[in-house]
């Protein structure tokens, strides 16, 4: 146990950047001191809070009530059945390290965050964590077969066993993905593997402006296309992307919203494939050029890792916002968007995944400026409220955590907010597991923020 200054400052926040301090820090060498840990919390009710890396952007790892903070990262040991095309990793083991340890066997893990370097799969669990590939192949849940971890209480459970079958009670293991560590600790993990593809092929295209890049989207996937990965950025996006990378990706076409694809399948499949997206690109697209090999690949793709934290030219504070918008209400989205940007006059670079519906709205302002920072706290209430209306979610993969609190009552009836409670009190009846989120309204913006440089910041 850490009681350092050092260590419960950087155990005090995650990538949402707000500071609780916790009476301690954990650092548990065997899954057993964690049930040791939460036995004793739950005898003496101290709140208990579970991190991995922190990368989570919605203050979901920060410890709101003190407590003690039990930190995961060294619980990472992993190993692939190849016969079974599973991996059984720890909760601290990162996302890509099970990648590497699964292609390393001719098997692929496809969930694929941004920060996979660096978030850890018991992270992922908790938010239930996408990615780019979440159109075609799903997300952090359609890849647990099982879990293993420990209740508030200190008990052990396991939920599920390693096998591609299993009917034998209630499915608590669902229970437990994206309840943002609020129902047990995840300790391990067992997940499904999938062969890697046999080939890849990445077509960027440009269009004339938002609409027209929707509109287009839309018209590829009524053709049953299903690429791996579709990543939109609108233009705010890519000029900040091209300025933070130093290309262009259009020489003589600055500015235009683009829609990066990806297939991925065997070379009967891409011929077939690549066919139709090459004449919807000649039909639909104001300019497109396909990558000749993997290494020219990366590099258009460079421009998508990027846009993120390039986004900070336009402001030194970010509201990202992982909202899910319906196929069908596309264009209507975008429209309400390019309404919010000129009502606000804040920069609100967008991107995300097509195939999913899941886009990232950043609202950028500067903290110092008071206006500003009023102005992006009712934007991102009226851009909720829209999502909602427009029948998606408030969250696609990053969580309630503090940041999403206050809108969850958007997305939820009361009576399905009742029933959350209800099995949350069951499962942890003194409320020592990550207590103050998700149900307890909170306004994060009343708290002063840190500023702090994460090495996943500008992935």
């Amino acid at each position: 146990m850490l009681t350092t200054p050092a260590a419960l400052f950087e155990a005090s926040f995650d990538s949402s950047k707000i500071s609780f301090p916790p009476a301690a820090v954990i650092r548990p060498r065997r899954e057993e001191d964690i049930g040791v840990a939460l036995t004793l919390a739950n005898r003496h009710g101290v709140p208990v809070t579970v991190r991995g890396r922190g990368t989570t952007l919605m203050g979901s790892a920060a410890p709101v009530r003190g407590g003690w903070v039990i930190d995961m990262l060294r619980l990472k040991r992993l190993h692939v059945e190849v016969e079974a095309g599973l991996i059984i990793a720890q909760a601290g083991a990162t996302v890509g390290d099970i990648q590497r340890a699964a292609a390393a066997e001719g098997w692929f893990y496809p969930p694929d965050p941004s920060s996979k370097e660096y978030c850890t799969i018991g992270g992922n669990i908790a938010c239930n964590a996408g990615g780019m590939h979440g159109g075609k192949y799903g997300v952090t849940r359609d890849f647990v077969v099982a879990l293993r971890g420990f209740l508030p209480t200190g008990e052990y459970v396991e939920w599920g066993t390693a096998t591609k079958k299993f009917s034998a009670g209630f499915n608590l293991r669902d229970l437990w993905i994206g309840s943002e560590g609020m129902l047990g600790v995840v300790t391990g993990a067992v997940l499904k593997l999938i062969p890697q593809p046999a080939a890849r092929w990445t077509l960027l295209t440009s269009f004339r402006d938002e609409t027209a890049a929707l509109q287009a989207a839309l018209a590829l996937f009524r053709q049953r296309v299903q690429p791996a990965i579709c990543e939109f950025l609108d233009r705010e996006s890519v000029l900040c992307a091209e300025r933070a990378t130093q290309t262009t990706v259009f020489p003589g076409q600055a500015g235009r919203p683009v829609i990066l694809l990806e297939l991925a399948g065997s070379p009967a499949e891409l011929r077939e494939q690549k066919a139709v997206v090459l004449a919807w690109a000649k039909a639909h697209a104001h300019g497109f050029r396909a990558a000749r090999s993997r290494a020219e690949a990366e590099t258009l793709w460079a421009v998508r890792r990027k846009c993120s934290g390039a986004m900070f030219e336009l402001g030194d504070a970010k509201l990202n916002e992982d909202i899910v918008v319906p196929m069908r209400n596309y264009v209507r989205f975008i429209r309400y968007l390019a309404g919010l940007k000129r009502r606000t006059g804040l920069p609100i670079p967008t991107f995300g995944h097509l195939a999913d519906g899941n886009l990232h709205v950043n609202i950028m302002y500067h903290r110092g400026v008071r206006a500003e920072a009023r102005t992006a706290e009712a934007a991102v209430g009226d851009l909720m409220r829209t999502v909602v209306a427009l029948g998606g979610a408030i969250s696609g993969e990053h969580g309630i955590g503090l940041a999403k609190t206050p809108f969850l009552r958007l997305q939820h009836r009361p009576a399905q907010v009742k029933a959350m409670r209800a099995v949350k009190d069951a499962l942890d009846p003194k409320g020592i597991l990550n207590p103050g989120k998700m149900f307890d309204p909170v306004r994060i913006w009343k708290y002063p923020k840190i500023t702090v440089h994460l090495p996943w910041d500008h992935k």
